[in-house]
Order: C-alpha cells, then structure tokens, then sequence
C-alpha cells in the first residue's frame, strides 16, 4: 500500500488515459476516479488503470449512490464499490450531498432542501453508506442554482450534516465561490463557518461566467484567478488537504492541466511558508 503525501491530484479520465499513462513519477501525487466508471471495466482501459494504479495512489469520488434520494440505497453497487476501493487501497471516498435519481438515474447532481428533515434523511443514509463501506466517507458541497426550500442556510445545512452523519467534508472550492455569486453569500466567510476537523480533501475547476449574478460549474475550463485566491484563502483555514483538479471536457493539453496541478502545490506551499515564519 503506497504511503506518498497525496497534495495535488488530477481526475482520472478516459479521454486522458494515453497522457496520463505517460505522465512522469512525480508528476502529481495522485489520481481520483469515479469507481462507477471503472467497476468491471476490462480490456485496454482496465489495464490501463492498473498500471496507473500501480504509479500513482488513488481516490475515489462517487456519482451514483443519491445520498439524498427517496429509493432505497443501491446495495449492490455499494458492495462493488467498497470491493474497487478495497483491491486499489484507495484512502479518500467521497459522494455528493444530492440525489440524482428517481425510478431512473437522472445524471444530474439535484439540491436537496436546506431543512431539518432533509439532514435527517440524508444523514442516517451516509451512515448506512459508512457501515457497509467500514470507513467514513466524505461529502461534497455541490454547486446549486435553485434550492428546493431553505429552512436554514447552506452552510447550516451542511453543518448539520456532518455532525448528525459523522462524516467527512470534501470541500469543493469553485463551488463554494459560484454559490456565493449566484446566492449572494460571503465566500470567505462561509469558509470561516465550516468545522476545520471535517475537511479532509479539496476540489478545484473551472466555471463559466454566465453574467455578474450567474456562474455556471463547468468543469471546462481553467481554474478562475478568484478561486485560486479563494483557495489559498481554504489552505490558511483547513490546512494543506488532498486537493483534486476536476477537468470533465474541453481537454487542453496535459502540460497545461499539470501546470494547474502544479500551482496547487505552489499554493500549498505559500500556505506552508507563511505558517513557518509567522
């Protein structure tokens, strides 16, 4: 089982897979999946993961299991993720505090309302999801444009998440700054509200400049200078966390994705710097 610092990583994407597979020892300190897409997968791209497995540690980031549905949880797809993270030794699971299906996957990331009954909901289901998998996993604030109801705010609700689940947070960072614009919230003060013991990973990516009041999460893009600043702004308050760089389409060359993998690291290291002589 690899022990290497995991920093700053790149998703792992099949459209990268000839890049990634010729990527440099050191190149990033590790590579994220989502197992879904990857479970029972052989051939040329299931060797390819091996190989890559091999190289580099692996996380996992979930897609399917609807933390915040109405159906009953998917058992099976629950056994064969815990079996993927089990055989790759993968440290970090995370999902996403949303659902996304309803008689049917809806390949959507949906909000789920702000109220008390909703974190109950949500939170006794991540628990189930932490009893099959015997670890806890880790949640991920997603980007949101309407909200079903709001009884609290957004960071209420994800606090009372986390305590009532007793689970991890996977702090996306451009999410945070596009709900901030479109929701007309502080940024960096919501930052400041989230429990730093819960923070165990960050995500960075692009998004789309709609108009002033409306950012859309794209990942297809590079990371925006003001989510860099946000980002730094993340390492002072939760420390230097396994930080994810999300690219889903839009591919530009892999010097350019390893030259924002890089500035992760640089941010990180600010962060660190400034500590030490503080």
């Amino acid at each position: 089982m690899m022990t290497t610092p995991m920093h700053a990583g790149l998703g792992l994407r099949r459209s990268l897979m000839p890049e990634l597979l010729a990527l440099e020892p050191g190149a990033v300190d590790f590579l994220e999946c989502a197992p879904e897409n990857w479970i029972g997968v052989g051939g040329a791209f299931g060797q390819g993961l091996v190989q890559l497995a091999e190289r580099f540690p692996l996380a996992c980031h979930g897609l399917s299991l609807s933390l915040g549905g109405s159906l009953p949880l998917d058992r099976e797809l629950l056994e064969q993720v815990r079996q993927f993270i089990d055989r790759y030794h993968v440290r970090l699971y995370s999902e996403h505090l949303s659902y996304c299906s309803d008689d049917g996957h809806l390949y959507d990331l949906l909000p789920l309302p702000f109220t008390d009954a909703a974190v109950r909901h949500v939170s006794a289901r991540i628990r189930q999801v932490q009893d099959v998998l015997q670890r806890r996993i880790a949640i991920e604030n997603i980007s949101y444009y309407v909200a079903p109801y709001q009884a609290m705010t957004e960071l209420e609700f994800i606090r009372a998440v986390l305590d009532e689940a007793d689970c991890e947070l996977l702090l996306d960072v451009n999410n945070v700054y596009v709900n901030a614009c479109n929701h007309g919230y502080d940024a960096l003060a919501f930052l400041q509200g989230l429990p730093v013991a819960r923070v165990t990973g960050m995500h960075l990516a692009g998004h789309h400049d709609e108009a002033p009041d409306l950012m859309v999460d794209t990942h297809g893009a590079a990371v925006k200078p003001q989510v860099w600043t946000l980002f730094a702004s993340a390492c002072e308050r939760f420390g230097i966390q396994p930080t994810v760089l999300e690219r889903d389409f839009n591919y530009p060359t892999m010097g350019e994705l390893l030259a924002e993998v890089a500035h992760i690291r640089t941010v990180q290291q600010e962060v660190v710097h400034a500590r030490c002589i503080a």
